[in-house]
């Protein structure tokens, strides 16, 4: 995949903020809706935003880190991603029927005691991820690698990184929105 740098920044900040907004409209919702799950082994709303806390715990460090110590300016106009964050990116990209995929057990949120704060986390979380689009502007999102939750010996171009984290969450906050509008038609 190969996509303009300008692009590629300008569709992950639209999706970054189209996030804020869905979250935001969640805090409007009892806590109840937001505690209730569609069986007992599915997330609740606030599990499914629990979950992307938990990543942006060591992403936004990590890129924000990576950013700072970055090296290497941007000269190209153009990204083009690597075959190992392609496909971790194909995992979470945005499409009709989402294929279900198994969550580490230390990301695992299930059956927490939660409450709105998880929403405030994580539009705290969004905003920061904001900036560091804004920041990766000056830097070279292919030379600049960050380190992947799973494994410090794997290695991503930052874009792909950008790419993989805000797909994950776009993914999880569909999920929130999926979930409630089951709970509603059940009301």
């Amino acid at each position: 995949m190969k996509i303009k740098v300008n692009q590629l920044l300008s569709e992950l900040k639209t999706m970054t903020e189209n996030n804020i907004k869905a979250a935001e409209t969640l805090l409007s919702q009892s806590n109840e809706n937001l505690n209730t799950r569609k069986s007992e082994n599915s997330w609740t709303v606030l599990e499914c935003l629990e979950h992307l806390n938990f990543y942006g715990k060591f992403y936004l460090p990590e890129i924000e880190n990576r950013i700072r110590k970055s090296q290497f300016p941007s000269k190209s106009p153009d990204f083009k991603a690597g075959i190992v964050g392609n496909y971790f990116t194909d995992m979470m990209r945005p499409k009709e029927k989402l294929k279900k995929m198994k969550t580490l057990k230390t990301a695992n949120p299930i059956h927490k005691l939660l409450d709105k704060s998880v929403i405030a986390e994580f539009i705290g979380q969004q905003h920061t991820m904001l900036q560091l689009l804004e920041k990766a502007k000056t830097i070279d999102l292919e030379k600049t690698k960050t380190s992947i939750s799973i494994s410090k010996l794997i290695k991503l171009k930052l874009g792909d990184t950008f790419r993989f984290v805000i797909y994950h969450n776009w993914r999880h906050v569909r999920q929130a929105e999926n979930i409630l509008s089951i709970i509603s038609l059940k009301d």
